[in-house]
């Protein structure tokens, strides 16, 4: 039993003092990944989070799902999906979630931060002040629990802002901004006139569920009734749930930071009103037994500070895609940006406009330009208000803050400030160790200079050679235009056969193109095009574009739009091969073709878009000579998702057991190996509210085995999922020889990889 006597002063409240290599301030996705990559690099990392739950916007307090550069399929981004510790996560989530339960994906972030035993975790603990060591450097941050009430004070020497608002970098006193800058300043096009807004909103979602008998629903007395106060509610879809209700959006008009508990009323309001209307209105009386099951308790926050780092990105990084040598993270998402006044505007909910392909984020934009010992992470990194609409993008901010976890870790080791790693030299060592973690950088490629397997012998029981993808699974309609991707080598072009069915008479247009910048995947010029005569019923249509192609890069093999012709489609699904359609995704676009007023500073192009499985069958084709996609020395080339070409070695898929073995000529000392899989780059893996089919990519290799010389066992998998997959023998093995067997992932999908590291260390 505790009695206190009455005390005349103040009490003090509890206080711990917790010192760490590392502090990050912010659990959503980005503090989530910057302190995973950091603590794996075996740094001490306290983690602070203001909420009980991690993921912050993808949480189950908000439920927003993770998207970025993959732009939910809508735009050419092919194979985009960030990779690293966020691509870990959305595998998991998919392994365990399909059915895109929010609270499921709280347990899954939950997991992976406190099985790192690097990381402390603080949930419920917000930061509210600093103490600095001279005018430019933090020393220590003070947070408080309301949950324990207990204050405390976390010290360390490098620090990371990923809390959103930038509660750290704004009381340490880093530059910032607030709001849209002029057209002026970055030669921005699309930067927005006063008329449009300068911040975009916060959105609160909400769901309902069927009970089976009428449920009746009494409005709150806060409830906005007056719907015709509400512009966009006139285009509310009823089947719309969760997180497509965006564009119920408001508060761009208002200070996003100290008026979010406003804001955030003001939505509860409009939402209650809007569920008012759907009940008792009678207009919906297929709503007659829902209840309103949730509606968010805080909202999804989209702008407030943007802090400065030595480089601020802006539309023209975006646009023209433009790779700076310190690259460590890229983008994809469109220039996204919305009207300030939201849901009381009458303009349409957002502006979307995407560029040709990826970009990539310079390393200067992650670190305060004032403030040396300061990364930044998440929403708040260095972009101008129109770039910021592309970077803003949750699977965007995780990768960039994969970036800074490392970059952390190497100025630890190296004892410097984050502005030091500029260094050519330290510069080029940040990306290499980015890349063998598994973050992509287009256009750069991991160099594994003490990966054994290149000093080895390599022998494969099968490689796959594309001389025919067979036509057994049924006929495709030409409702639209129709592209087969293939990469191909530079030289003469071979000779293509398809099959179609023509319902009558009629032309057909074929035509061969590729895209103007290499690496993209926008075909954007024309090379050939053949028109073929075809009379009613199946027919082989054999190709001859008779092109020389001066270099290797995937091209699209297009069939124009024909209501009259189908064409033959096949149940083989290979890595790196991919059919894509002249389409819109209403999601991100607002037609198949993006038309941009004159003097925006955005490309016109053409969407073409893949399908999502069960449909996206490749043609049926024949090639001669036959395409050679799949070499085994793709498994050494440092890249490890389809780029200009496959990048992956493939089995034949009539091979019984898809064997490698590795051979040196004396003995090594291995004890660690690397496998990279094909884990379908290009699909999106939204983690809520949107059901996927699948648990595992249909392309990954769910089961392998490792053994030695002489064929005694090493290491089992039987139920892999990851893209990445380390294996440490305890102890360390001595072999010359070391064997990696293989089960095809399905009957119609071969066994692949994308490469293999073996390793003393």
């Amino acid at each position: 039993m505790l009695v206190e006597a009455p005390f005349s002063g103040n009490r003090s409240l509890t206080s711990q003092t917790l010192s760490a290599d590392l502090v990050v301030v912010g659990g959503g996705m980005a503090g989530i990944c910057a302190a995973i990559t950091a603590a794996r690099q075996s740094m001490e990392v306290v983690l602070v989070q203001d909420r009980p739950v991690l993921g912050g916007n993808a949480s189950s307090e908000i439920r927003l799902w993770i998207l970025g550069a993959t732009s939910s399929m809508g735009n050419n981004n092919r194979w985009a999906r960030e990779g690293g510790i966020i691509d870990e996560i959305l595998l998991e989530n998919q392994y365990r979630n399909p059915e895109g339960n929010a609270l499921i994906l709280d347990t899954v972030l939950l997991e992976k931060v406190t099985q790192e035993p690097n990381i402390t975790l603080l949930l419920n603990t917000a930061v509210h002040a600093c103490e600095k060591a001279g005018s430019s450097r933090i020393a220590k941050v003070l947070a408080f629990c309301s949950q324990n009430s207990t204050q405390y004070r976390l010290e360390a020497p490098l620090f990371v802002d990923a809390s959103g608002d930038g509660i750290l970098g704004f009381l340490s006193g880093a530059a910032f901004r607030i709001g849209a800058e002029s057209r002026e300043e970055f030669g921005e096009a699309f930067a927005p006139e006063k008329a449009y807004g300068e911040l975009l909103g916060h959105s609160l979602y909400f769901h309902s569920k069927d009970t089976g008998k009428p449920v009746r629903f009494f409005p709150p007395a806060f409830a906005n009734t007056d719907l015709a106060s509400l512009p966009r509610f006139h285009t509310f879809n009823l089947y719309d749930r969760g997180c497509r209700l965006w564009w119920v959006e408001y508060g761009g008009r208002l200070d996003t930071i100290h008026a979010t508990e406003t804001i955030k009323w003001e939505l509860w309001r409009i939402i209650y009103g809007i569920w008012d209307h759907i009940k008792n209105s009678g207009d919906y009386p297929e709503m007659e037994t829902h209840t309103l099951e949730w509606v968010g308790m805080i909202p999804g926050k989209r702008e407030s500070r943007r802090f400065e780092g030595d480089y601020m990105l802006s539309q023209r990084d975006v646009v023209e895609q433009r790779r700076p040598t310190d690259m460590v993270s890229y983008g994809g998402w469109a220039l996204d940006l919305h009207p300030a006044d939201g849901i009381y505007g009458e303009l349409p909910g957002c502006t979307q406009w995407h560029a040709k392909g990826v970009y990539g984020i310079p390393y200067r934009c992650l670190y305060s330009r004032n403030i040396e010992n300061l990364f930044l992470a998440g929403r708040i990194i260095s972009a101008s208000h129109v770039a910021f609409g592309s970077s803003r993008v949750m699977a965007t901010c995780a990768h960039n803050a994969q970036a800074v976890g490392m970059a952390a870790a190497l100025c630890r080791e190296q004892h410097l400030l984050p502005r030091e790693l500029m260094d050519e030299e330290l510069m080029d060592k940040l990306q290499q160790r980015l890349m063998g973690m598994g973050q992509y950088l287009p256009g750069m490629h991991l160099a594994d200079t003490d990966n054994r397997v290149k000093t080895a012998s390599v022998s494969v029981s099968s490689t796959f050679s594309l001389q025919q993808l067979p036509a057994d699974a049924g006929w495709k309609d030409l409702d639209s235009s129709m592209a087969q991707m293939l990469p191909l080598e530079a030289g003469r072009i071979p000779v293509f056969t398809f099959e179609v069915k023509a319902k009558k008479a009629t032309h057909l247009v074929l035509r061969l193109m590729g895209s103007s910048l290499p690496g993209n995947f926008t075909p954007d010029r024309q090379l050939a095009e053949k028109e073929i005569a075809v009379s009613r019923g199946i027919h082989k249509l054999t190709v001859d574009f008779d092109r020389l192609l001066d270099a290797s890069a995937y091209y699209f093999i297009a069939f124009e739009a024909n209501p009259l012709v189908q064409v033959g489609i096949s149940q083989l699904r290979l890595t790196g091969l991919l059919t894509v359609f002249n389409r819109v995704n209403l999601d991100v676009a607002k037609g198949s073709r993006q038309e941009p007023p004159e003097g925006l500073g955005v490309d016109a192009f053409d969407f073409w878009l893949p399908e999502r499985r069960p449909g996206g069958h490749n043609l049926a084709i024949s090639c001669e000579p036959a395409l050679r996609l799949y070499r085994p020395e793709n498994l050494l080339n440092g890249s490890f998702r389809p780029t200009f070409q496959s990048n992956a070695w493939v089995a034949d898929p009539k091979d019984p057991e898809p064997t490698l073995t590795f051979s040196w000529p004396v003995q090594q000392e291995i004890r660690k190996i690397l496998l990279w899989f094909d884990t379908d780059y290009d699909h999106p893996l939204e983690s809520t509210l949107r059901g996927h089919d699948e648990r595992v990519m249909p392309f990954c290799v769910r089961e392998f085995r490792l053994l030695d010389e002489r064929g005694n066992l090493l290491y089992e998998e039987k139920n892999n999922h990851q893209s990445r997959y380390e294996i440490v023998l305890a102890p360390a093995i001595r072999a010359k020889k070391i064997v990696l067997q293989l089960k095809h992932p399905e009957k119609k999908v071969p066994a692949g990889l994308f490469g293999i590291g073996v390793y003393e260390s």
